[in-house]
């Protein structure tokens, strides 16, 4: 009899409707999903901020005051 606790409520899996268990299955693949994006991004950001530190030690006067950081900005054109 394996539960789940849905706001703040109990409920036994095994006596759940099959559609409610279809739903349920969905939920918990969104969730896993958006776990996986969220370390995704996470490596993205880290990424970014290597790639702008790489960046500025070819930049003529560039400052290479501290460690790069995920909001430092990029402008292209006028």
């Amino acid at each position: 009899m394996p539960n789940i606790k849905i706001d703040n409520q109990d409920y036994d899996l095994d006596t759940l409707s099959e559609l409610a268990r279809k739903r349920l299955e969905m939920v918990m693949a969104v969730d896993r999903r958006l776990n996986e994006l969220q370390r995704d991004l996470a490596i993205m950001q880290t990424a970014r901020v290597s790639y702008m530190h790489a960046l500025k030690e070819v930049l003529p006067g560039a400052q290479l005051a501290g460690p790069a950081v995920s909001g430092e900005t990029l402008k292209f054109g006028p």
